[in-house]
């Protein structure tokens, strides 16, 4: 479907809409509706980029934050949260609550929420998430909330959107919510991702991603537009992961680890409560390869984070590996 759409858009001689073709935006809207729980997304409010992580590393400098800004992210997370408020010259602070952030609160002007997370797979209630975005909403700070692995829940009822109308209380106002075809449809190499949120805060990024060439090619967001709207191949990568995911869950713990949160996404954060990289040596001399959790923040300095994405017949092989 993806290469037909692709196909299709081949001839694409003129420069690509940075806001994103009506057909895209409308696309996304229609998603939001059907499997997020989110029925009011504007498609004035929408906002194709090129893939996620290019909008996480950005976000602070086309808010035009600097320094004595803050920006706030989990304490385990995806290295690009902090990275992107030192592009910008801003202070990166990785806290998972307001009362870690003491006098540096005053300063706060984005807030980046991440679920379910990578790389612990930890899923984010409604509550949580609302007590947040009021939070943020006092001080005047924009909320993020990267939620790229929404569509891959194992052990939880719900992953709620920071737009759901019982996180926002109505409005989505100040808030935006990060998205990406790359893990539920396999498109990482087409970098297609996608945000959602506050139409006036999606306008003013427009602007500047206008004048910064931040144009996502046309024959992508074709394909884009053709993917949001079919939901069989989500729910076979959900069947497909799903699999992968009991044979490894049973290999680690046979083999003595932990498995936290990994409520949902591509990854398990386990543990042998030893120091990440001896536990990655120790997995490495079997021919196993994961990423040390210090990678992450040193919160995750006794995890490593195991991927579900190898082929079926490697993930089979796991457990003679690691007995």
């Amino acid at each position: 479907m993806a290469r037909r759409a692709l196909a299709a858009a081949a001839d694409a001689p003129g420069y690509p809409q940075t806001y994103g073709t009506p057909a895209l935006r409308n696309a996304v809207a229609r998603w939001f509706a059907r499997s997020r729980g989110v029925p009011d997304v504007d498609p004035d409010g929408v906002l194709p980029t090129i893939g996620s992580k290019e909008f996480v590393a950005w976000l602070p400098s086309l808010l035009g934050l600097g320094p004595g800004d803050v920006v706030v992210h989990p304490e385990v997370a995806y290295p690009t949260y902090d990275v992107g408020a030192r592009l910008a010259g801003a202070e990166p602070v990785p806290a998972d609550s307001t009362v870690q952030l003491g006098p540096a609160a005053g300063r706060v002007r984005l807030v980046w929420l991440n679920s379910p997370a990578n790389p612990t797979g930890r899923v984010l209630g409604v509550d949580h998430l609302a007590k947040v975005v009021r939070w943020a909403r006092s001080i005047g700070a924009v909320v993020a909330s990267d939620e790229c692995y929404a569509e891959l829940p194992w052990d939880v009822a719900e992953v709620p959107s920071v737009l759901d109308p019982r996180v926002c209380d109505g409005t989505h106002e100040g808030l935006l919510a990060v998205c990406s075809l790359s893990k539920r449809s396999n498109l990482a190499g087409y970098r297609a991702a996608y945000l959602a949120g506050d139409p006036v805060l999606v306008n003013r990024l427009l602007q500047v991603r206008k004048h910064a060439g931040m144009m996502m090619p046309a024959p992508v967001q074709a394909v884009m537009t053709a993917v949001l709207d079919d939901d069989e191949h989500v729910a076979q990568q959900r069947v497909r992961y799903r699999a992968r995911r009991v044979v490894v869950t049973e290999a680690l713990r046979a083999a003595g680890f932990r498995i936290d949160h990994s409520e949902a996404g591509l990854y398990l954060w386990a543990t042998l409560d030893e120091p990440s990289w001896d536990t990655v040596g120790r997995l490495a001399d079997r021919g196993v390869l994961v990423a040390p959790g210090d990678f992450y923040g040193p919160a995750g300095a006794r995890h490593v984070r195991v991927a579900l994405t190898a082929s079926d017949e490697r993930i089979a092989a796991l457990g003679h590996r690691l007995g």
